[in-house]
């Protein structure tokens, strides 16, 4: 009864529309600069402190999923917003407006490269001071969550241990042990699970129920058949030899990239490489990817220049869908079961553990790559200085804050 009066009564929190969702991850399309890490910041101000579609304890749990599935990180958490904000419907409206202008931009540059008008030009300076602005949102993301998710010693500790880890070990190896970590931890040492899910406003309860919109369990089978489908049929398809077997052929080799990378779009690159050496050469390949460091959105839009670059406008749209399809695929396949198992008792006690885990993933994705690429001199690091001041004590929105920081960044590169 009691279950049945609180999902009556926030319907309004707890339920959005298409339009909604694409306009909201359509802004941050066009604005979040940085890669995956600095993503997970922008949808944490974004989803959590402004819109309050869900609180921390919601979010994190979300980020330790597609921590373990293959494919864009940032781009699954983006799909599982959107999917618990407005259905599968909204699954698709966030992905679109997350990803259609940095797709739009790469497919563009593919053909101006395949054209043989070369990548374009990049004014000094614009690069870091896009990294620059993602360093600062990323703090803010750290220090945000720090709040919530660790907010005791024991937590805290777990959180630098895992940490410490991450560092020591790099890659997915790193990323899964700190999870791991964090696991063991929990279920040896107790910790205040409640502390990491508040519920001390009225909006908090819709708001988590934001993350488990009923997904039906008909659709979940298919998401997870069609994910399979796709690795047994795409191939037979580009081996086929019919008119389509070049189009096939591509699409094989960015959903096989979608499908079996961990570790998000840095990755990625050697399988990409391999995938296309036949219709890409080294220098236009280094070009596409220079150029996916410098425009918002996820980074496996660069799989849309290459499949611009080796069959025009089809080649590119074949080549975003493919890439992309898996994440999707996977998330609505998998999300309803993490979200029942999830709200279990014994499952709460494991998560505060592995929330403190995943804060302590980023505070690494914090020092290494974000701080390393973005701060590399003394100049640097005054203009992160200033950007955190603007975002942190100011409260200069990130929309605002990413143009400034481009623009400090070529005045500075500028004078020298």
């Amino acid at each position: 009864m009691g279950q049945n009066h609180d999902a009556a009564s926030a319907p309004a929190v707890a339920r959005g529309s298409m339009a909604e969702v694409f306009g909201a991850f359509l802004k941050l399309g066009c604005t979040a600069f940085g890669g995956p890490v600095a993503h997970l910041g922008f949808f944490r101000t974004e989803f959590v402190d402004r819109r309050g579609w869900l609180d921390d304890a919601g979010y994190a749990r979300l980020v330790a999923l597609c921590q373990f599935l293959p494919g864009p990180a940032s781009s699954q958490v983006g799909v599982a917003l959107g999917l618990g904000r407005a259905g599968l419907g909204g699954a698709l409206a966030a992905w679109a407006g997350f990803t259609l202008p940095s797709a739009l931009l790469m497919i563009m540059a593919g053909l101006a490269v395949a054209g043989g008008q070369g990548g374009g030009w990049l004014p000094d300076g614009l690069t870091g001071g896009l990294k620059i602005a993602a360093l600062a949102v990323v703090v803010q993301a750290v220090a945000g969550m720090a709040r919530s998710l660790a907010p005791d010693a024991r937590r805290m500790t777990l959180a630098v241990t895992a940490a410490a880890l991450a560092l020591m070990v790099p890659g997915l190896a790193g990323q899964l042990g700190g999870i791991l970590l964090g696991l063991i931890v929990a279920a040896v040492v107790p910790l205040d699970a409640d502390a990491s899910a508040p519920a001390a406003t009225p909006a908090t309860p819709a708001a988590t129920r934001a993350t488990t919109r009923p997904v039906p369990r008909r659709a979940a089978l298919v998401a997870a058949v069609l994910f399979v489908a796709g690795l047994v049929l795409l191939p037979l398809a580009a081996a086929s030899g019919g008119p389509l077997a070049a189009l096939a052929a591509l699409a094989d080799g960015m959903y096989r990239a979608g499908s079996m990378v961990f570790g998000g779009g840095h990755v990625v690159l050697p399988l990409l490489a391999a995938e296309t050496a036949s219709q890409v050469d080294a220098q236009a390949f280094m070009m596409g990817y220079g150029l996916a460091q410098a425009v918002p959105g996820p980074l496996f839009t660069f799989g849309a220049f290459l499949g611009a670059v080796a069959g025009g406008w089809i080649g590119g749209v074949v080549a975003l869908v493919a890439i992309f399809l898996p994440a999707l695929l996977l998330v609505v396949a998998v999300l309803p079961l993490w979200d029942r198992v999830s709200r279990r008792p014994w499952a709460r006690r494991l998560l505060a553990g592995v929330n403190a885990a995943v804060l302590g993933l980023l505070m690494a994705a914090l020092y290494h790559p974000v701080f390393t690429s973005a701060v590399a001199g003394p100049r640097d690091a005054a203009l992160a200085l200033v950007a955190l001041v603007a975002l942190l004590v100011w409260r200069l929105p990130v929309w605002a804050l990413v143009p400034a920081a481009a623009a400090a960044g070529m005045a500075a590169a500028a004078i020298g």
